[in-house]
C-alpha cells in the first residue's frame, strides 16, 4: 500500500519540476522538491496525513528559505555585463591623436576607432573612459 502513495507523490514532484520550465520562477521546482521528499517519506511507510506534513513543511521552507537565495544569486548574475556593454566605463589609452572626428585607442589588447566626445584633442599615452561605442568606434572622454 506504501508504494501507490510514494509513487503517486514521485509523479508529481517530477511533474512540478518539469513544468519550472515553463514558469522559470523557482516556485514550482520548490514544490517538486518537497513533492519528491514526500514521496521518500511515504516510500519509508508514512501515511497519507505525515506525508502531507512533510511536503507542506518542504515546500514552505524551501519557498520561504531556498528560493530568496537562488532568486538573489541569479538576479546578481544577470547584472553581469558582456560584450561591448562591458567596455563602457572602462580605461582606454590613446593610441594615435584622438579628437572630435576620430583617432584610434587601445581597449584591452585590442585597436579602436575613437572620437572625443567633447571634441577635445587627446594625445598619445593618455588614458580614456570609454562612454559609449556607437557601431564600430568608441567614444571617449579624458580623464
Amino acid at each position: 500500500m506504501g508504494f501507490v502513495p510514494a509513487l503517486i507523490w514521485m509523479i508529481l514532484g517530477v511533474l512540478l519540476i518539469a513544468a519550472e520550465v515553463l514558469s522559470g520562477d523557482f516556485v514550482l521546482v520548490m514544490l517538486g522538491a518537497a513533492a519528491l521528499g514526500a514521496a521518500g517519506a511515504a516510500g519509508l511507510g508514512a501515511d497519507l496525513v505525515v506525508s502531507a506534513l512533510v511536503f507542506s513543511a518542504l515546500s514552505l521552507g524551501l519557498v520561504a528559505g531556498v528560493r530568496p537565495v537562488l532568486k538573489r544569486r541569479l538576479d546578481k548574475g544577470l547584472g553581469h555585463r558582456s560584450g561591448v556593454e562591458a567596455l563602457l566605463g572602462g580605461t582606454a589609452v590613446v593610441v594615435s591623436t584622438v579628437d572630435g572626428h576620430g583617432g584610434r585607442v587601445r581597449i584591452g589588447g585590442e585597436v579602436w576607432s575613437a572620437r572625443s566626445m567633447d571634441h577635445a584633442v587627446l594625445e598619445p599615452g593618455a588614458e580614456v573612459t570609454v562612454v559609449e561605442i556607437s557601431g564600430a568606434t568608441a567614444v571617449v572622454l579624458g580623464t
